[in-house]
């Protein structure tokens, strides 16, 4: 049965709140789904909704207030700058370095996977200094989605949401079976000896994976307990994966052949930009350090620090990692699946693959348990604006963690990891994350240069045409990169454009919003180019991850027109009336 009770929403307001249960009000609570008269009435003014959510933005004490109040409970403040160093390491390393680093380094950019490497990583690295603002000034669960809710409105930060869970699903489907498959090399079997194959099945379908989702379910248990525990589990075991990468360091250059780097970039640029857009999949994950938000002592000074500090950590290692590997084997003979364990197995070292293979498997287990802890709070976050069922936004009393959320998506990883094939899920989450990235950069412009009832009309007209110029360029940009036979004229148009773009936005639009405490320096420059180059990197990603992207996106339209847009819409207009309901009992007071 569902659980209902009063909760202030800090501004003496009374909201009512809804616990988890086994009915519909805990799906669909609203208005327009009580009956089928009501929902009738409810898609007979879907016109009018739609143009009112397409509109709607949010506000920062909104966000910070009367949202979280919609929990019920508050989530415990117990972490620290420390810890959110710890998390962000734990988050990445072990995603791309032990997973794709073969893949990348035989098939497309040989011993230049160090290049690709690098520049996956400044890429990401500008996304993270835009996400550090936004985190320090909105320090709530909802991380990107907040960020967009504010600055874009209600309807991108719907179709952002739905590609968040896709991004976080896929990581962590394709975490637990690079697990599986780490686990049978330390065995001394075939990665997918550990799988059950259905030959009936789509070869990219066919290999299942029980053990994948075994070890998401004890991860699950261990996410939903305690988050303190979970700090210190995830402290203690990115400490042991710090230590077996300077042991593959240490070891592996003993056995470093110069030759090797002979062929350094034998598929070119186009080749290691094509590695770059896999190996982007190597630093996503970050961006759910920004979601433990509401769990940090002091954001303004803890988030800087543990995102900035951590992702610094995090391209240094993936680098030195990667250029260790192409010195102790020719790039033609890394395999794909279990790089380093296989390439210590190669030059005659077996009994340091074990070693290589327990630090993956570690380095993977803290990635799972950062990524489970931060998909579980965007989408608490979610539910609280109903754009996802109110459920998954319950606060459990005890532990403080949001319970309902951690095992929904729980479910939804195994169900994932079960039957998708790595290469398939690797290109995916790489499009997706890299489009929401460019999301936030162009959302942070928006903040810095726009004001609602301060900026002019005129300012916020140049504001958007720019910002149009600037994303147009960046398509161009890689569009000329993907179609253009490595030509160069185009580029003569595409780029001046961005950059003339840019220095107009900075020149002749009044920055309207200074950040209060921290701020990326140079916007708009560093925002711009986070946004040319996560979709510049966006052209080497295969066309069948676009379709699939594509069909992706459309059901979250389906969704959104029948579910998600009456059930925010009922929402927002229930929150309205009970604010104003709540001044006029103040003004009455009076």
């Amino acid at each position: 049965m569902a659980m209902e009770t009063n909760v202030g929403d800090g501004n003496g307001n009374d909201l009512k709140k809804r616990g988890c249960g086994c009915s519909k009000q805990d799906f669909l609570p609203e208005e327009s789904f009580q009956s089928w008269t009501s929902y009738v009435n409810a898609l007979s003014n879907t016109k009018s909704r739609l143009r009112d959510r397409l509109l709607a933005r949010s506000m920062d004490h909104v966000e910070l207030h009367e949202m979280r109040a919609r929990s019920q409970h508050e989530m415990k403040k117990t972490l620290t700058w420390w810890d959110l160093i710890w998390f962000g390491i734990g988050a990445v390393m072990g995603t791309g370095i032990y997973v794709l680093t073969g893949e990348a380094a035989r098939n497309y950019s040989g011993p230049a996977v160090v290049v690709s490497y690098f520049i996956s990583g400044i890429t990401a690295l500008l996304s993270v200094l835009c996400y550090t603002e936004f985190a320090i000034e909105l320090p709530v669960a909802g991380s990107s989605f907040t960020y967009l809710r504010v600055e874009l409105g209600d309807f991108i930060a719907y179709v952002a949401a739905g590609n968040i869970l896709f991004e976080y699903v896929v990581a962590g489907a394709s975490v637990a079976r690079s697990w599986t498959s780490y686990l049978a090399t330390l065995f001394n079997h075939d990665p997918n000896s550990f799988r059950f194959h259905v030959s009936s099945f789509s070869e990219d379908y066919s290999h299942l994976d029980p053990i994948a989702v075994a070890i998401s379910v004890v991860i699950c248990i261990a996410a939903g307990i305690s988050m303190t525990g979970s700090a210190r589990f995830n402290s203690a075991a990115t400490i042991v994966q710090l230590v077996v990468i300077l042991f593959i360091l240490v070891v592996g250059l003993t056995k470093a052949d110069p030759n090797n780097y002979s062929d350094f970039a034998p598929n070119g640029i186009p080749g290691i930009l094509k590695a770059s857009s896999i190996l982007f999949f190597a630093y996503v994950g970050f961006d759910g350090v920004a979601t433990l938000g509401e769990e940090i002592k002091n954001p303004g000074r803890d988030i800087p620090i543990g995102l900035i500090c951590s992702m610094l950590v995090i391209i240094t290692a993936n680098c030195l990692l990667a250029a260790t590997l192409c010195l102790m084997q020719p790039y033609s003979q890394i395999d794909v699946n279990a790089p380093f364990t296989l390439a210590f197995k190669a030059v005659g070292l077996k009994w340091a693959n074990y070693i290589v293979a327990f630090g993956a498997l570690k380095g993977m287990t803290t990635v799972l348990l950062a990524n489970l802890v931060g998909q579980s709070r965007y989408f608490t976050h979610i539910g609280r604006t109903h754009m996802a069922p109110p459920f998954l936004a319950h606060i459990n009393e005890r532990t403080g963690t949001p319970v309902n959320a951690t095992i929904m998506m729980t479910i939804l990883n195994s169900i994932v990891a079960f039957f998708t094939s790595l290469e398939v899920l690797a290109n995916l989450l790489s499009l997706a994350t890299l489009i929401i990235f460019s999301m936030v950069a162009l959302a942070l412009l928006v903040r810095r240069y726009y004001a609602k009832g301060e900026t002019t009309s005129s300012d916020r007209n140049k504001l958007v045409g720019f910002l149009v110029l600037i994303l147009a360029s960046s398509v161009a940009n890689a569009v000329y990169w993907a179609v253009g036979k490595n030509g160069w004229i185009g580029y003569v148009v595409t780029v001046p454009v961005w950059f003339l773009a840019t220095l107009g936005l900075k020149l002749l639009v009044k920055e309207a919003k200074k950040p209060k405490l921290w701020g990326v320096p140079l916007v708009p420059w560093l925002p711009s180019a986070s946004v040319a180059i996560n979709v510049f990197i966006m052209a080497s990603i295969d066309g069948a991850s676009f379709v699939r992207f594509g069909v992706w996106t459309l059901v979250l339209l389906v969704y959104y027109i029948f579910i998600a847009l009456h059930a925010s819409y009922d929402a927002a207009k229930e929150f309205e009336e009970t604010r104003a309901t709540a001044t006029n009992l103040e003004v009455g007071q009076l």
